[in-house]
């Protein structure tokens, strides 16, 4: 993860807002039409100088006040704001999260995996760190094919970034990269060792094509949306995919996968052995 995330987050936030967003003047030449530094402390009350240190990583620690008059000055969002008040705990260091420093967990409660055994589609479990801890069998006929299951302990990650395999089952392959650090970067901070391990091997195994997006200003992860995979044996398949969060286990996220189409959930009825018509296609609005 980078080491100024704070400041990349505010540098990406000011140049996205213009000046009469924020009922100033836009006169005079502009290298980008965002605003200022001189103009955001205006606006937010505070000083160029502190401004600048914030966003050159020289002060991590700005106050609540200080970080609400920010949100309101760049008109963030409510996700933003959120998004901003987590960024600046992480860049403090006092914000390790609920997890502390614990290793990865590689198994899940009962409860979960009841769960699981109820859902006929392809679904998953994974941890902090995209490591699946347990899927059902839909996924494992579905993903197992393409790679992703491999490894003794199969991490999405490794697989999108290390595996040649993952750019061919993923057409979309570079919005999925996207995806899978959006997700590590918002269940897990600097301040993870076995966070920045991770990071430390796909950095060195995968390079710039990792470490850009490592780099790039902190987003909001998809929670639902619409994935396509290039399945040997199934030809394209369209899937619905909803994530949840399992707050009480470790960072733990449930990933369901629905048809997104008559030809998938037809597919998927011959990839696990249902009769057809076992599981519908869902229409979304990205269907």
């Amino acid at each position: 993860m980078s080491t100024n995330e704070l400041g990349a987050f505010l540098r990406s936030r000011r140049d996205a807002i213009t000046p009469a967003q924020v009922g100033l003047p836009g006169g005079g030449r502009r290298r980008t039409p965002g605003l200022r530094r001189a103009e955001l402390a205006a606006v937010a009350g505070i000083s160029v100088e502190y401004l600048t240190r914030l966003e050159q990583g020289r002060d991590r620690h700005p106050s609540l006040q200080v970080i609400t008059a920010l949100a309101g000055a760049l008109r963030l969002s409510p996700d933003d704001r959120e998004l901003l008040r987590r960024t600046a705990k992480a860049a403090d260091g006092s914000y390790a999260c609920m997890l502390g420093h614990t290793p990865p967990t590689l198994t899940v409660r009962p409860t979960v995996r009841a769960l699981l055994d109820g859902i006929a589609a392809p679904a998953l479990v994974v941890n902090r760190l995209g490591d699946v801890v347990a899927c059902t069998p839909a996924y494992e006929r579905t993903a197992g094919p393409l790679g992703v299951l491999d490894a003794a302990t199969p991490n999405l990650l490794r697989f999108v970034f290390t595996d040649a395999r993952s750019r061919t089952a993923f057409p979309d392959w570079e919005r999925v990269a996207d995806e899978q650090v959006l997700q590590l970067r918002a269940a897990s901070t600097l301040t993870d060792p076995h966070a920045s391990e991770l990071v430390e091997e796909l950095t060195v195994a995968a390079g710039a094509a990792f470490t850009e997006r490592l780099q790039a200003p902190p987003g909001h992860p998809l929670y639902a949306g619409i994935t396509r995979l290039a399945h040997p044996e199934a030809g394209e398949l369209r899937l619905a995919f909803e994530i949840l969060d399992l707050p009480a286990d470790d960072g733990q996220r449930l990933v369901v996968h629905l048809p997104a189409d008559d030809t998938t959930a037809a597919a998927l009825d011959r990839l696990t052995g249902r009769r057809p018509g076992a599981l519908r296609a869902v229409r979304t609005a990205n269907a």
